[in-house]
């Protein structure tokens, strides 16, 4: 099968080679098209024909040697995934051969074929797009943890997304309205302003053009709001530090990460006396410490998705072969939505969707 291979730490950027070449162009990844499909070692395990894998920002920091778990090398990347059903072990009772599944691994969905225990795969509703599926687990599990289990939003609440554009942030600004919040939403440039408001967003700033603070003031003045209830930050820098002027009292902030590369700092002194509280949310650790808060959120999120109520904004999708490229968006930071690679086939199939 096809496999794309983790060799050595470095950027993903740069194209991969064919294993069976030398790999003399600094990248860190070859794409293997003789890995072994892997065996079903256990009665209740699945093997999994990979249709379309999520790429997320921490894959990026994986192979460049920077996310907190670092797996030993060589190894294939990946997390969320969707697919279809290619055999079962001798005592699978909730999967048959055929079935559509979606599921998240630890590594190796960046194949065309991965074994997961049964425990670990959610059947994909009927109706549901299967490559949509394949983007909701992290992205949109992160930020149904984040608000629906953390913070617990509720309806009339104020919801401040930074980073609002991105993976995570387009599924923050989605939950929230899904529970009544009223939502604002931070991101730069025209194309991803336009988009937001396409989500019903209630107000969109534009920073690369206007100054976030005054523009959020103004408008919780004019909708007489006191100020922000839930800070979601996937984001930190400056921009962290600056939206604290709009938290009120008793206000939550969501710690999700800091894709700006700054880490910022928050004042303990103001957390005490406007009594805020700080979460801090790495969703991955949820799969050791609460494996049933994530099957919960999952379920709920593909039943949302079914009934329409939240939609998985594609912005490209690459084969295997392109994986650099797909490295390369995420990047430079010019997406909307989400990345995917797709598992099945060699051919191109680079687009913006």
């Amino acid at each position: 099968m096809d496999a794309l291979l983790c060799k050595k730490l470095g950027d993903p950027t740069h194209s991969p080679v064919p294993s069976s070449i030398e790999n003399d162009n600094g990248s860190p990844i070859v794409l293997d098209p003789k890995h072994p499909i892997p065996e079903l070692k256990t009665p209740t395990s699945v093997l999994v024909r990979v249709k379309a894998t999520s790429l997320n920002y921490a894959n990026y920091l994986q192979i460049l040697g920077k996310y907190q778990e670092k797996p030993p090398l060589p190894f294939i990347p990946g997390s969320d995934y969707s697919g279809v059903v290619a055999a079962i072990g001798s005592r699978v009772s909730n999967f048959r051969v055929g079935d559509k599944v979606c599921s998240v691994a630890g590594l190796g969905s960046f194949a065309q074929f991965i074994v997961a225990d049964e425990s670990e795969l959610f059947r994909v509703p009927e109706g549901c797009d299967l490559v949509a599926a394949g983007a909701l687990p992290v992205a949109f599990g992160t930020s149904h943890v984040a608000l629906v289990h953390r913070a617990q939003l509720t309806a009339g609440q104020v919801l401040l997304v930074l980073g609002a554009a991105g993976g995570v942030g387009t599924a923050a600004v989605q939950i929230g309205k899904v529970c009544g919040a009223i939502v604002i939403a931070v991101a730069r440039g025209a194309e991803k302003v336009h988009f937001l408001k396409s989500l019903g967003v209630d107000h969109v700033v534009d920073a690369s053009n206007e100054n976030v603070i005054p523009s959020v003031k103004e408008f919780l003045k004019a909708k007489k709001l006191k100020g922000v209830d839930v800070l979601y930050d996937p984001v930190g820098g400056k921009l962290t530090k600056e939206s604290m002027k709009l938290l009120n009292w008793g206000a939550q902030i969501l710690v999700i990460g800091f894709a700006s590369g700054e880490i910022p700092v928050i004042p303990a002194n103001i957390a005490l006396v406007k009594n805020w509280t700080v979460h801090g949310l790495y969703w991955g650790s949820y799969r050791i410490h609460r494996p049933p808060v994530l099957e919960d959120s999952l379920k709920e999120l593909l039943s949302w998705l079914a009934k329409g109520l939240i939609t998985v904004q594609i912005s490209h999708a690459f084969a295997l072969s392109e994986a650099n490229l797909a490295f390369a968006a995420i990047k430079d930071r010019k997406v909307i939505g989400k990345v995917m690679v797709i598992c099945e086939g060699r051919g191109s199939t680079r687009s913006k969707i």
